[in-house]
């Protein structure tokens, strides 16, 4: 990738860039950004044979406030080359989440290198929740706004903003954003701007980049934080490849919080969740009905909430990082992650076993050194054990043994929320290499016919075992 000097970078409006001012971006345009001359850096497809489109423009615009409000702004210039890109970029979907979010189309247009006009909106927008699955559903806050360009062929360019408003964040004072300057295609020109409040002590992740960051104060009390270069070459990504490759050039902010701010959070979120009605008590009763021992009880617990509650989800608002009580679980007989350890954990208490919520990412898509609440997706059981290390169990893994965990989960990050808040950092058991193994054998014949006859034998262990024990 070859870096240009903020002074050659001659898209982007002068005076914007050298001061580093973050441009007030609307539907009306981008001070910042010379489209015209955007557009003339398109490419001769006979150049790119293997290329589908290429990025002229990846643009991203943040501005961010202590107390967690903002807006981020992302525009793409893209030069279709083939018909399966323009397939592709006729169509294009955004997402927010509209409980505590804003959306804004700022354009979406389609024209020539040469700036002229073929289609100056899109033909027809629509806007709708997010669907549910029909296995293991998630219902949400989410609406996806659609939009039909017309006119888009090979040799015509997309252009596209848009701009979400974060009204009422997850947490109080909480972001985290991310911005790959590398992607799947050639990226022509690319930059990224964050508007923070000058005494706010960002935390700033900054992977593999070989170009600076250029940060400014300006007026208002305002630090605008800049990385922009050119010529940035497409990155494929092979399969197994390593998440800590050299190669793939990202960008993380977040707030300047700490994991016991997400931690006491958390706790004030599901303090009053633990309470057990008398309409539990029938259901307490048979769990420790033929029991012998308090492991046996808890074995039958694990067992209950794990298998006999299907996962729903009703992330709506704050359902969708504060758990239902115990008492409407029970009555609907369905719950997602923090619903079924947040049963477990209360149910546990009232067998004499103390267990505490762990907040994770299941498959390990975080960086433990930038706390957000943002982060997390999943909730299992730490079950605490006399002169023990915990045992954690995922209540939604239904056929998970007791006492093991799902891969998604190990190995991972975890917090240990404590009722009064108290927090402790945790790295979930993994089980070695060899215990999860799945041996495929296939051995059959091929007449003369063209016929191919075989036996095949699938023998799975470990994790690999449980996608089969769900047939």
């Amino acid at each position: 990738m070859r870096v240009v000097p903020w002074s050659l970078c001659a898209p982007f409006a002068a005076a914007s860039i050298l001061a580093a001012q973050a441009p007030q971006i609307t539907p009306a345009g981008d001070p910042s950004i010379q489209a015209d001359t955007i557009y003339k850096l398109a490419v001769k497809a006979s150049d790119h044979p293997d290329e589908g489109s290429v990025f002229l423009l990846d643009d991203g615009v943040v501005r961010v406030e202590a107390d967690g409000r903002g807006s981020r702004t992302y525009r793409q210039i893209v030069q279709v080359l083939t018909r399966e890109a323009a397939e592709a970029w006729g169509e294009q979907s955004y997402s927010y989440v509209s409980s505590r979010e804003r959306f804004t189309l700022n354009w979406a247009r389609v024209v020539r290198p040469d700036g002229s006009v073929i289609s100056p909106a899109p033909m027809h927008e629509q806007e709708s929740s997010a669907p549910a699955a029909a296995v293991d559903p998630v219902y949400s806050d989410v609406k996806v706004h659609r939009i039909t360009l017309a006119g888009v062929e090979p040799g015509t360019i997309v252009d596209f903003s848009y701009t979400v408003e974060t009204l009422q964040p997850i947490m109080p004072g909480d972001f985290h954003f991310s911005w790959f300057v590398t992607n799947s295609r050639l990226t022509r020109r690319s930059r990224y701007l964050v508007d923070a409040p000058a005494g706010l002590s960002l935390r700033i992740k900054e992977r593999n980049l070989t170009f600076p960051r250029r940060t400014t104060d300006v007026p208002g009390g305002r630090r605008v934080y800049a990385w922009a270069t050119s010529e940035v070459s497409k990155v494929e990504l092979e399969p197994f490849a390593a998440d800590s490759n050299g190669i793939v050039q990202s960008i993380t902010i977040s707030a300047p919080l700490k994991w016991d701010d997400v931690a006491h959070w958390y706790a004030g979120l599901a303090g009053d969740r633990y309470v057990l009605t008398p309409g539990l008590d029938s259901a307490i009763a048979l769990i420790e009905a033929g029991a012998t021992t308090p492991d046996d009880s808890l074995r039958r617990l694990h067992r209950w909430v794990a298998q006999d509650f299907r996962y729903v989800s009703l992330s709506l608002g704050i359902g969708g990082f504060q758990p239902r009580r115990p008492a409407d679980v029970l009555q609907s007989k369905f719950g997602d992650c923090k619903d079924k350890a947040t049963l477990f954990i209360a149910v546990a208490a009232r067998l004499g076993v103390r267990a505490f919520p762990v907040l994770l990412n299941a498959g390990g898509r975080m960086d433990r050194g930038l706390p957000s609440a943002g982060v997390f997706d999943h909730m299992i059981a730490a079950v605490e054990r006399p002169k023990a290390s915990y045992l954690y169990l995922d209540l939604t893994a239904e056929f998970v043994p007791f006492g093991a965990l799902p891969m998604a989960d190990q190995g991972e990050f975890g917090l240990v929320v404590h009722p009064d808040g108290r927090k402790e950092e945790v790295t979930l058991p993994e089980d070695s290499v060899g215990a999860n193994v799945e041996h495929v054998s296939i051995v059959g014949e091929l007449s003369a016919d063209g016929i191919f006859r075989a036996r095949l034998s699938d023998t799975p262990n470990g994790t690999y075992q449980y996608p089969l024990r769900r047939m």
